[in-house]
């Protein structure tokens, strides 16, 4: 099907190389673990073995050197070919606080281990269950002991923890009214979970098969050599990721839509009812075209928002719209998947109702609509502050 990756793309030999990879796990493949709520270890390995997710480490590391745009690419792909890459994708963005904040020591002791598949950073701990996405508002504690910080709190919805080796954890380290700045005051640390001890991980089961997990923290001591850049600096270190979060996500997006719209042509083409296939209705046709040049439509805004980020340039509001317009691009392509296929859409053997409990997260993750939408209003168009 005609998509994005051919129209003007850098990137398409990193696209034809994950296509080849992800033919080798097959529809049955990704079916057989969201039935058992499996973690695709084997999927990973061959990512990681590959080079793709070691795309956006430096070369002097052992990773590519590779821009956002082509680490896009490569999660767009996975999706489109009926993967799904949230078992890996933190990988990307939570790097880039450890590449632009971390020390030499510390780049030095983990990105040429993380860029060969010894070490895993999958797993960023930041949403708590009392504040939500008000990050600022945040309560778990960080307080320097010698030569130690001692943390007590508690995550939540922090995914792939149980199968990363290292997270990166935000906790504050000085009480809120005595920080000054509404963004002072927090601070980020690498914490080997290998080690840890007062640390408890439990898993929450959802609706799509997530590998997302709560965190308890116990008197959990990190090393302070840990600590990322500056203490209380933690939350200006974090913001240039959740850019990266977003637009690498609003790829997979494109990528779901791709798929739904793929999958729905082929069938209403071969499903004929009353002597004549679906497709040639237009109440079939017309949703499908509409989902497409939604999709279209979105991939320009996504690959906007990644050259921004490229060039170093500020991307804050095309972070925002590419995730809102992907997003919302491969949620109108599900649900027409799924009413082209009319009862099929929901039996398991067709993967339909499998993509589309995936995609619809991405209404609500990694930041609801809701919140771009507010975002827009008060940075882009100087509206009040609604909250």
């Amino acid at each position: 099907m005609a998509g994005p990756d051919v129209h003007h793309d850098d990137h398409a030999p990193i696209r034809e190389s994950v296509r080849a990879l992800c033919a080798s796990f097959p529809p049955e493949y990704w079916r057989a673990l969201d039935r058992e709520r499996g973690y695709p270890t084997e999927f990973v390995a061959a990512l990681t073995k590959a080079g793709f997710l070691a795309a956006l480490i430096p070369e002097q590391f052992g990773g590519s050197g590779l821009p956002l745009s082509a680490a896009a690419a490569i999660m767009e792909e996975i999706h489109a070919s009926g993967g799904n890459g949230a078992a890996c994708h933190a990988q990307m963005y939570t790097m880039g606080t450890l590449l632009r904040h971390g020390s030499a020591a510390q780049k030095d002791r983990t990105l040429p281990a993380i860029a060969k598949g010894e070490l895993r950073l999958q797993a960023f701990g930041v949403t708590e269950p009392t504040s939500g996405t008000d990050t600022l508002n945040l309560r778990t504690t960080a307080v320097r002991d010698g030569n130690d910080y001692v943390i007590d709190g508690q995550k939540i919805w922090t995914s792939r923890a149980e199968h990363s080796d290292l997270m990166l954890l935000l906790a504050r380290t000085t009480p809120r009214e005595q920080a000054g700045k509404r963004t002072a005051g927090l601070s980020v640390f690498l914490v080997d979970m290998r080690t840890a001890k007062g640390l408890t991980i439990r898993p929450i089961r959802t609706m799509m098969n997530h590998a997302t997990t709560e965190i308890f923290f116990d008197a959990m001591r990190v090393p302070a050599e840990n600590l990322i850049g500056e203490e209380g600096e933690g939350f200006r270190y974090i913001l240039s990721g959740m850019n990266a979060e977003r637009i690498l996500i609003a790829a997979e997006c494109i990528g779901d839509a791709r798929w739904f719209i793929e999958k729905a042509t082929a069938y209403a083409k071969e499903r004929s009812v009353f002597g004549r296939p679906i497709g040639q209705n237009q109440g079939v046709q017309f949703p499908i075209a509409r989902a497409y040049a939604q999709m279209r439509t979105a991939a320009l805004m996504v690959r906007e928002a990644a050259t921004l980020y490229d060039a170093g340039r500020d991307c804050g509001a095309e972070a925002n719209m590419a995730k809102l317009a992907a997003a919302d691009a491969s949620w109108a392509a599900a649900e027409m998947c799924v009413q082209t296929h009319g009862g099929f859409g929901f039996a398991e053997e067709f993967d339909i109702e499998r993509k589309f409990r995936e995609t619809r997260l991405y209404q609500v993750a990694p930041i609801s609509t809701n919140l771009i939408l507010s975002y827009l209003a008060e940075h882009v168009l100087d509206l009040p502050r609604s909250y």
